[in-house]
């Protein structure tokens, strides 16, 4: 037990510097709205404030990829272990979890990770709307701000057909990891098509041929061939050519999709 809360003790300091230091370069810099996952009011955070006060960790994993699985597990029983103590405590214990569950959200995105924002940090108008949506069911946060403007009307039917898509998938057992995870998927899918972005962590001329090539292929409803880089992960390449990692590994025979290696060509299937 002693080891554990030396172990966990020395670990929240590194993270917590890490917070201490962001908020600093808040101070000073505009802050970024589009990463509203990364926010102390975020749907990532929400569901680890269910996590802890529930003792059930599944709240936090659909927002994992399955190789992190286990070092969030460890985390989260360590932080259960320390968050009694006291309430000095349990407030930093709960920041740690949450920062390094944001953390490695943001790496299984292949998305960089500045540190956690605090309470009341702005989030773009159409991020909100789209959180309001999902919360009201319907389209009509999203439908205002077309009128004024802001979304333009040739995004609508798409951001429409992602919007049923994630209503579609939202009613879940916590419990059922898989399910979790293909809501997150058209979650994620819905916000950044939204935002007018299709992916986290799309930078530099590479990635805008792959999204040229992606669009050429899904005008002509032809076939893909992608070969896999270092730190891909199928979620991640299903959200470039706007499928399903699921899709992937069926049309690839792939049986365990949660690994795979650089220099592994895959088709991926266009609709």
């Amino acid at each position: 037990m002693s080891i554990d809360i030396l172990s966990l003790k020395s670990k929240m300091t590194k993270t917590l510097g890490l917070v201490a230091a962001a908020a600093a370069i808040m101070v000073i810099m505009p802050l970024s709205a589009s990463a509203h996952c990364d926010t102390m009011e975020g749907p990532t955070v929400s569901d680890g404030f269910k996590a802890l006060e529930t003792g059930n960790v599944n709240y936090t994993l659909k927002w994992i990829q399955p190789q992190y699985e286990q070092e969030i597990k460890d985390k989260f029983n360590l932080v259960m272990k320390m968050k009694d103590f006291s309430p000095e405590a349990k407030e930093v214990a709960e920041q740690y979890f949450f920062s390094e569950l944001v953390r490695v959200h943001r790496t299984g995105e292949g998305a960089p990770f500045d540190g956690l924002k605090p309470y009341g940090t702005p989030v773009d108008e159409v991020v909100a709307a789209a959180d309001e949506s999902i919360a009201a069911g319907n389209l009509s946060p999203i439908n205002k701000l077309n009128k004024e403007g802001l979304i333009p009307d040739e995004r609508m039917p798409e951001i429409t057909e992602r919007f049923e898509k994630v209503m579609s998938s939202k009613d879940f057992d916590v419990n059922d990891l898989e399910a979790g995870r293909e809501y997150i998927e058209s979650y994620v899918k819905f916000f950044k098509y939204a935002e007018g972005e299709e992916e986290h962590g799309a930078h530099g001329a590479e990635a805008i041929h792959e999204k040229e090539d992606a669009h050429d292929a899904a005008a002509s409803h032809q076939e893909v061939l992608y070969t896999v880089k270092s730190g891909d992960t199928l979620w991640q390449i299903a959200l470039k050519y706007d499928t399903t990692y699921r899709q992937i590994a069926n049309v690839n025979k792939i049986s365990n999709p949660h690994m795979i290696y650089p220099g592994q060509t895959f088709i991926i299937p266009i609709e």
